[in-house]
């Protein structure tokens, strides 16, 4: 997994991201202010850093531009200012992504997985390497330890346990036919959901949620009086 550094003069704030980052099984470190992010990256030096923007003395932007000088690292930048100019501000100085205060450690790690994607390099196949746990679903990324399905741009996406249950099915199964009696068995309706016995009803929702054109499933295809089938990517 990658190496994170988390900067922040909030020292409550820094340790909770750490935590929750590290519970996903990235190596974090942190600081609290430009002086320690220095001393850390020069030491060893990290894939990705979570920048607070405003703290005493020296700055995100200030730290941003610097890193972009120095280091190849991802930013993803977070302020509890949610105003345009400090966003264009921060994605101008290098920053990839900017998360306004407070948010959902959820999210956060959804952006940071979408981040380090964007900047590694291609595997032989072509394909980005996820990092482990998480499953490609078409431009969608499935987080099978969190149970979240995040867009190309990192941002987690609204669905029920049901259709999570169904992404997790296919994504974890590429290539491979699923026929309608396990669907059943791998997607059970649960709390409030519909107790429908049809399996393509739900593939029916899932795809209006998932697909860009569900009259022409990409993502789902149907395998005639079989089942149903994720293409390998």
């Amino acid at each position: 997994m990658a190496d994170i550094i988390v900067v922040d003069d909030e020292t409550d704030v820094a340790f909770m991201i750490a935590d929750y980052l590290q519970a996903k099984g990235y190596g974090v470190r942190t600081a609290s202010g430009g002086a320690e992010l220095r001393a850390a990256i020069t030491a060893a030096k990290a894939d990705l850093v979570v920048l607070d923007l405003n703290m005493p003395g020296e700055n995100g932007f200030s730290l941003a531009r610097w890193l972009r000088e120095h280091h190849d690292a991802g930013i993803v930048m977070l302020t509890s200012a949610d105003s345009v100019f400090d966003k264009v501000a921060g994605l101008e100085v290098g920053a990839d992504d900017y998360l306004v205060k407070p948010f959902a450690p959820t999210e956060l790690e959804a952006r940071i997985a979408a981040v380090l994607r964007r900047r590694r390099p291609k595997g032989a196949d072509g394909a980005d390497p996820l990092p482990a746990g998480h499953f490609a679903f078409g431009a969608y990324v499935f987080d099978a330890v969190a149970r979240t399905l995040s867009d190309a741009e990192g941002r987690p996406m609204s669905l029920t346990p049901m259709e999570l249950d169904l992404v997790a099915a296919f994504a974890t199964r590429p290539g491979q036919v699923i026929g309608r009696d396990e669907l059943l068995d791998l997607a059970p309706p649960r709390g409030d959901e519909p107790f429908d016995r049809s399996i393509d009803s739900r593939i029916t929702r899932l795809r209006r949620r998932t697909e860009k054109d569900p009259a022409k499933p990409e993502l789902i295809k149907t395998i005639r009086g079989v089942g149903y089938l994720y293409p390998r990517r």
